[in-house]
């Protein structure tokens, strides 16, 4: 099984980030937007849900969103997750199914965090799927330039400049 294969068979389009995504799973229930956090704008679904897919060739670029994102990994090689508090910490995880040696077949990323991906075996795939509650909505979705992030995190321009698109 290949990229392409995944692709086609899920019917994966390409995500503002980088890589593939379809949307799987919303909830129909809702949260009010009186009872969600200020930093929402709106009413969210209970839980979101989508397949995303990267290969060696495509990263997802720096990005934050206002809630937790859990990934899980499915099929393929090795992802490694970078991230940056917003204090400005820097870590990384590899999400994959090598558990004996570090891996985690599933991370949550903190809301608030960016966080950037790529896959790091070449000519590859990674297959995953991200779950996010409150539900996902593209107005919580911020995909900063290399330069407005480097000037937030000047410390991790090296990093920013690697996964940023623009």
């Amino acid at each position: 099984m290949n990229a392409k294969t995944i692709i086609n068979h899920f019917n994966l389009q390409e995500h503002p980030e980088g890589g593939y995504f379809k949307e799987v799973y919303r909830s129909k229930g809702s949260i009010a937007e009186e009872n969600l956090p200020e930093y929402f704008e709106g009413n969210r679904n209970y839980c979101t849900s989508i397949y995303f897919l990267l290969t060696s060739n495509k990263f997802s670029a720096f990005h934050k969103i206002n809630q937790d994102e859990i990934w899980h990994f499915y099929k393929g090689s090795t992802l490694k997750l970078h991230t940056i508090s917003p204090s400005g910490d820097y870590s990384f995880i590899l999400i994959g199914d090598d558990f004996k040696n570090g891996e985690v077949f599933q991370y949550k990323v903190p809301a608030h965090y960016y966080f950037a991906a790529e896959v790091i075996e070449k000519d590859s795939f990674s297959f995953v799927g991200c779950t996010v509650s409150p539900g996902f909505d593209f107005r919580d979705f911020v995909l900063p330039s290399c330069k407005e992030l480097s000037s937030e995190f000047p410390q991790h321009s090296e990093i920013i400049e690697r996964f940023t698109h623009y």
